[in-house]
């Protein structure tokens, strides 16, 4: 897919250790531990472990040199462009073990979280202009009334919340999806973030899908200079949630063992969409839910408690999309509605669209059509549930034709024997089960 996005601006590396903006005991208590977990002595494998460029990391090194916490090796790395070497003393040994203590933290630097709000605005979901263009090529697969993309286009383009309710099996999901495909640029996550004195855990490969940097040179010295590595550049996050969704799942996770902190879900897709998907499936009433979700769709920030209850905000900078199969006036006040920007209902097609979509399923997956087959469908068996037609059913009643086909060993057809075998399969009889 051709995106013609703008290149978001790179977190610049930081040349020393003013530019760090931590404090200078936790820098060098990360160094000590890492390479006490890690066993690195030369300073450029040290430096690759936690993020910085080889002359932040050889002023941390000094620093602790002169604490007499580390000290020289005396040899030379010849395979390393004699580099010389550094190990822990006796001190540096049990300072290094008593920070673990405090905190099992070690390898990446965290980014303070004021430096990271500066490049939380470098990248901010705000900045995006999706073109008509750029969600047709995202959601080609899907058949769309024309007055949808109208309504999507604008919606994702601000960036703020976006409510798509109706009928279930009409691809609300697909659409979600569609417009997470439609973003195409990349960002800067950062591996952890630091607030007073606590590291947070940010970069999680199972949310963020980092995207492969070419390497020009093999050193860390040349990659450093590119951007702070302390990020990964990754694909816009996505956040899928559905039923499991719970409020628990909004704050920082402690992990007591490590005594670090995880972010949650909604920090995690910063600059990116979350996902919550089947609104009022949830064990917390959909009006719960949303009333956690004002603060930050207001005023683009959120409020994060630590262990000592102290309360801090962090950017939100997040396209969320809910979506139900509840009407809105079913599950929230009208206080709530207001707060969501953006409310489209996704409705099932008409006899037309439905007939479109059909055929072009049905070509793509090489079934051909046939009209008497067609009009039993839709004179004989649609009538049984009120003519309501969703988008789902095309796909679903052309996979069943072709697995009866194939069972069978028949070349692919219809019928209308074979339109009763589909449609016998994609809704459950009502009837008493004798157990």
């Amino acid at each position: 897919m051709n995106m013609h996005t703008t290149q978001v601006m790179a977190p610049p590396a930081p040349r020393n250790l003013e530019e760090m903006r931590l404090s200078i005991v936790m820098m060098r208590d990360i160094l000590l531990k890492t390479m006490f977990r890690k066993n690195v002595d030369m300073v450029s494998d040290v430096a690759n472990a936690i993020c910085l460029p080889i002359p932040v990391t050889q002023e941390i090194v000094d620093l602790a040199r002169e604490q007499k916490l580390l000290e020289a090796t005396g040899t030379l790395n010849a395979n390393n462009g004699n580099e010389m070497g550094y190990q822990l003393t006796d001190a540096g040994k049990s300072r290094a073990l008593d920070a673990l203590s405090q905190s099992e933290y070690f390898g990446a630097m965290p980014v303070p979280l004021e430096v990271y709000r500066e490049q939380v605005e470098r990248q901010s979901i705000r900045n995006i202009q999706v073109t008509r263009e750029q969600l047709t090529n995202a959601m080609g697969h899907l058949v769309l009334p024309s007055d949808l993309l109208d309504q999507l286009g604008p919606a994702v383009s601000a960036g703020r919340s976006i409510l798509m309710y109706g009928p279930p099996g009409n691809g609300k999901s697909s659409i979600s999806n569609g417009i997470r495909d439609s973003l195409g640029d990349k960002i800067y996550v950062p591996r952890a973030i630091e607030y007073s004195g606590q590291v947070i855990t940010v970069y999680d490969p199972i949310v963020h899908n980092a995207v492969e940097i070419e390497e020009d040179a093999p050193t860390q010295l040349r990659r450093s200079k590119r951007f702070d590595s302390r990020y990964v550049l990754c694909e816009r996050p996505t956040v899928i949630t559905g039923g499991e969704l719970s409020l628990g799942m909004l704050d920082l996770v402690y992990n007591p063992t490590a005594r670090t902190y995880q972010a949650p879900l909604q920090l995690k897709s910063t600059g990116g969409i979350f996902i919550v998907d089947d609104l009022g499936r949830q064990a917390e009433p959909p009006q719960a839910l949303i009333n956690r979700w004002i603060v930050p769709l207001e005023e683009s920030k959120d409020i994060l408690g630590l262990q000592s209850g102290e309360k801090f905000e962090v950017p939100f900078d997040t396209l969320v999309i809910f979506s139900t199969n509840f009407h809105p006036n079913e599950i929230f006040d009208q206080a709530a509605l207001r707060r969501i920007f953006f409310k489209i209902k996704i409705d099932g097609p008409d006899q037309e669209n439905f007939l479109k979509i059909f055929a072009l399923v049905a070509r793509k997956k090489g079934l051909p059509l046939d009209e008497p087959a067609l009009v039993h469908l839709l004179k004989v068996k649609y009538p049984t549930i009120n003519n309501v037609y969703a988008n789902y059913q095309p796909v679903f009643l052309i996979d069943q034709i072709i697995s009866i086909c194939e069972f069978e060993g028949i070349p692919y057809q219809m019928s209308p024997e074979l339109i009763d075998r589909a449609w016998a399969n994609m809704f459950v009889k009502d009837e008493k089960i004798v157990k």
